[in-house]
């Protein structure tokens, strides 16, 4: 079957988890009015649904390797559909846990069967490939905000959590039956090894998922994932929350996730396409960096009206999700495209780990201190270091299997 096809599947998948993740914060405010629950208490939801999303990964990436997407992919149906529509039922923050972590765990199915095709599939495009299939993730809901905004004003925030979990189940399921990971003897150089970039640096070595966990390149990545997580995810979480104590409406708020989702998806295209030109190091260092600022523009700026509030949010996004295209491309190109599916999913999980910081947590430091001040300056203080860490991990040399066995490198800085 012809990649693109498979590329395109795996897109469409990806954009139907989305509403799971980035229209959240659509549903914070109703929730806290329907039933007097605290905002900590409910972004402990957001926090679980990210760890059912992530920390699962590392089992089925194993066993998609093995057996393909296919049937991963058709079970997350079933799973998206359930958990996020059940959420339209909740009495309990109970049944809130449970539904969100349900829809969670079929995101991780996903997520991991899309990234699959990406990695195995375009080894000669990895950055690109990468890029466009987690921008269905980032940018997909910017095609629902606006009817699941007009349905909570105007029906309730149940009835958008109906409809919305049915759509996306559904699709899920239509997606699913194009993937299947490559034959045995695939060889994507056929379409043009010589394309490689020689700012690529490219591990010869097919490593285990064993293997790279015994290397330092592995933790090194984890924690530089972790830190330029937070912030995104805490914005992700929390932009109803903070729009509303800054003063801003229903209507600027639905404005600027519009606007943020674009530039979210299109963040991830535009950082992964980079990245196969400049190397992946080079480019997480900039972007990291960029979004530093990024968080502070919005703290600092963006409150002062809605079209800044809004410009906060497009930089925050442009400059954050770049870590869907550039995390996924540099596994591949340090451990090898053999494993990559396994491989990839544990150093996912760092993106929970990620989440209780920008969940859970950064909900409850903003009730303690009285506003996101705290938040945010940390969350820009560990993206501005996660930007110098990538700059050293350039000057490392490639993983190895054992520290006596060279280490040859397909492509050179």
């Amino acid at each position: 079957m012809n990649r693109w096809i498979q590329l395109a599947a795996a897109v469409m998948a990806m954009i139907m988890i989305s509403n799971l993740q980035y229209a959240w914060t659509l549903f914070v405010r109703p929730l806290q009015e329907a039933t007097g629950w605290k905002l900590s208490d409910i972004q402990w939801g957001f926090t679980l649904f990210i760890i059912f999303e992530t920390w699962i990964m590392p089992i089925e990436g194993w066993m998609i390797d093995r057996m393909g997407p296919r049937v991963f992919l058709s079970i997350a149906g079933v799973l998206c559909g359930i958990g996020w529509t059940a959420l339209g039922t909740i009495e309990t923050l109970t049944q809130l846990y449970v539904y969100y972590a349900i829809a969670g765990v079929g995101a991780a199915f996903v997520y991991s069967g899309a990234i699959a095709t990406a990695l195995k599939w375009f080894p000669d495009k990895r950055g690109l490939a990468s890029g466009l299939i987690t921008a269905g993730f980032g940018s997909g809901s910017a095609l629902f905000i606006p009817l699941i905004a007009w349905l909570i004003e105007n029906e309730s925030y149940r009835t958008a959590f109906y409809y919305t979990g049915i759509v996306q189940g559904l699709i899920i399921l239509l997606a699913a039956q194009w993937l299947k990971n490559p034959p045995a003897d695939w060889m994507a150089g056929r379409s043009g090894a010589s394309s490689l970039s020689a700012a690529v640096r490219r591990n010869s070595q097919q490593m285990t998922t064993p293997e790279m966990l015994r290397t330092p390149h592995f933790y090194w990545l984890y924690a530089m994932f972790v830190m330029m997580a937070t912030g995104g995810l805490l914005v992700t979480a929390h932009a109803g929350p903070l729009a509303k104590e800054w003063g801003f409406s229903l209507t600027v708020l639905t404005a600027a996730l519009a606007l943020d989702r674009l530039s979210n998806g299109g963040g991830r295209i535009f950082w992964g396409w980079v990245s196969d030109r400049i190397g992946r190091e080079k480019t997480m260092a900039i972007a990291f960096i960029a979004q530093a600022g990024s968080l502070l523009f919005l703290l600092e700026v963006g409150r002062l009206s809605g079209v800044l509030f809004a410009a906060g949010l497009v930089l925050t996004y442009f400059t954050w999700g770049p870590i869907f295209a550039l995390f996924p491309s540099i596994t591949g190109d340090y451990f090898g495209s053999r494993n990559a599916t396994s491989n990839y999913s544990f150093m996912y999980s760092a993106k929970g780990v990620a989440s209780i910081i920008g969940g859970g947590l950064a909900a409850m430091l903003a009730e303690r201190f009285g506003g996101w001040s705290a938040a945010l300056y940390g969350s820009a203080a560990l993206a501005l270091v996660a930007g110098l860490m990538a700059l050293a991990l350039r000057a490392a040399p490639l993983p190895g299997k054992t520290e006596k066995e060279p280490v040859a490198t397909a492509q050179t800085a």
